[in-house]
């Protein structure tokens, strides 16, 4: 019996120059697609961040009102960690986000401001792929970020950002989704692989509180078993997925 063959990721477009990443919470690009904004940014291309909330729900043994600013902070130590200096919080309420205009609005105005080719999101769908199950908030961001894409270029929808200055941009060229069961495509992780476990690890507080392993063994494991597994499909080559939706 023969062995089933595995699909090919391909190469992710290199012709672009600006991307924005948009994401619910403080880690979320950290754990798993850091090395590829690292990766970007070695080659020149400006990459910012939107989180939709300051991930104040995410320690249960941490106040909001405390856990908000702390967690806010150890976004930015990351984010500078990949080479990324702008990062801006749309302050929704961590853990009930909620899908809808007033979402893709946000979004819509974060793109029309960052005018990006390529727009970076987490998965969008009810699991990981089979039972394991997805968050409501990263549902909603996802799902929201598709769908500002081609808002942000409309501009007949959301006719009050136009007003506060924000003209439609529709040169959003690609929405790269990670965390996705059914990638496409794939970046080379080899150099930055290192920088992302870094990067991960400025989210001290979050992964002492989840794990009892140390912080940097948790990390390195995790990312590097990621890496490997896209690397299957990625020539063997360490990995970042994305599953890629032209626009």
């Amino acid at each position: 019996m023969t062995e089933p063959t595995i699909s090919q990721l391909q190469p992710m477009p290199d012709d672009w120059q600006r991307a924005l990443a948009v994401v619910a919470h403080p880690d979320d690009l950290e754990y798993g697609c850091a090395a590829a904004i690292a990766a970007w940014t070695d080659a020149g291309r400006e990459v910012s961040y939107v989180l939709a909330t300051r991930g104040e729900a995410g320690i249960d043994t941490v106040d909001p009102a405390r856990c908000g600013p702390l967690r806010e902070r150890e976004q930015r130590a990351s984010a500078a960690v990949v080479g990324v200096s702008e990062v801006a919080f749309l302050d929704h309420a961590d853990g009930v986000i909620e899908y809808g205009p007033a979402l893709r609005r946000d979004i819509a105005a974060a793109i029309r401001r960052h005018r990006p080719e390529l727009v970076v999101t987490l998965n969008h769908r009810d699991t990981w792929g089979g039972s394991a199950w997805n968050t409501p908030d990263h549902v909603a961001v996802g799902r929201a970020t598709l769908d500002a894409a081609g808002d942000a270029g409309n501009r007949w929808i959301f006719p009050e950002l136009t007003e506060r200055g924000l003209e439609p941009w529709d040169g959003v060229r690609w929405v790269a989704v990670a965390g996705s069961d059914a990638p496409t495509h794939g970046v080379d992780a080899t150099a930055g692989l290192e920088r992302a476990v870094r990067s991960l690890l400025e989210h001290r507080t979050y992964i002492e509180a989840l794990t009892d392993e140390d912080p940097e063994t948790y990390a390195r494991t995790l990312l590097t078993g990621f890496a490997e597994e896209a690397g299957k499909r990625f020539g063997n080559r360490p990995a970042v997925a994305f599953e890629l939706f032209p626009r």
